[in-house]
């Protein structure tokens, strides 16, 4: 992989990240070996979270970094995946075009991901992956640009993962929408409703022209005699903190004047419950939710309900 090409992963890293890294650095008998534990539980912690965020499951507290006396005494960064093995989940700090690759960090492992943090430490890019069978065991270093694209650990998990991931719903990330990186399906406003404006968004927590504006063609099937509609959702940071202020807006598809009646969005919290509900009338020709908030890692679901048919969309922060 040309690493000068990747598309990398950004996952913030909050409190609870940074509480914990401080939590073991603190344990180490020396600034080097603190500084070296903290990166390593915030590397673990931002993989945790990407392969969290895809609903796939990982076991954070069982891994050998997070037992006291094996962290104080090796350099390691292992993440366990139940019934299927470990990853190596190794810091990389900007600049830098090589990862170091402890012995004791190639014990066992089923592969290698590169973490890179920003200067403030604040977020963590997954710069890519490589299985443990395609590097040598003897090699005390990996360089950036042998590494292959995290969709290629999606493919490499043994096929009782890989088969249950087109089932889930993969979750849209708001925070590289920010970065302008976005996912399939999810179009400038001029290419679905053939206007190259805002409709109708108006975010008071920053500038209007800071807020990112995508929307999605949505099929509910024969509920709607075969009508689509178009999902459209803005995001802006919040100039006074690491928020974001979010609105989601449903409207017809040009060729339709009005929204079907009774068609319903919803707002819902990771659990499910419901934050908001709007429901079309006779003659809308759009209907949005209220603006909310979110903080960065929180997720939330959007819901159109026609009927007895539902479709869902899981957004992460």
């Amino acid at each position: 992989m040309n690493s000068t090409e990747a598309i990398y992963t950004a996952i913030p890293l909050g409190a609870t990240a940074h509480l914990q890294a401080r939590q073991f650095a603190a344990e180490q008998s020396t600034p080097q070996k603190g500084k070296q534990t903290y990166l390593n539980t915030l590397a673990v912690y931002a993989v945790h979270q990407y392969l969290q965020w895809l609903q796939i499951d990982t076991d954070l507290t069982q891994g050998d970094c997070w037992h006291p006396g094996k962290r104080a005494l090796f350099d390691i960064a292992d993440l366990v995946l139940p019934n299927l093995g470990k990853l190596e989940c190794r810091p990389v700090l900007p600049g830098s075009t090589l990862i170091s690759l402890p012995f004791e960090a190639m014990q066992d492992r089923i592969g290698y991901v590169a973490v890179q943090f920003n200067e403030s430490l604040n977020e963590a890019h997954l710069l890519g992956f490589i299985q443990a069978t395609d590097f040598p065991d003897t090699a005390e270093q990996l360089a950036i640009a042998q590494l292959q694209p995290m969709d290629v650990l999606l493919e490499y998990l043994p096929d009782v993962v890989a088969e249950s991931i087109p089932a889930r719903k993969m979750r849209v990330n708001l925070s590289q929408w920010l970065q302008n990186a976005f996912e399939v399906g999810w179009q400038s406003l001029d290419t679905l409703l053939g206007i190259n404006q805002p409709v109708a968004f108006s975010l008071r927590s920053s500038a209007q022209s800071e807020a990112i504006q995508r929307a999605k063609l949505i099929d509910l099937g024969l509920q709607l005699e075969n009508q689509s509609v178009i999902l459209l959702v803005a995001v802006a940071p919040d100039i006074h903190n690491s928020d974001v202020e979010i609105l989601v807006q449903l409207h017809p598809v040009p060729e339709e004047p009005y929204l079907p009646p009774n068609l319903q969005l919803h707002l819902l919290s990771e659990t499910g419950e419901a934050l908001q509900t709007v429901r079309s009338r006779q003659h809308d020709n759009y209907i949005q939710l209220r603006r909310f908030q979110g903080t960065p890692g929180e997720c939330f679901d959007i819901q159109l309900t026609l009927g007895t048919t539902s479709l869902t969309e899981t957004f992460v922060i």
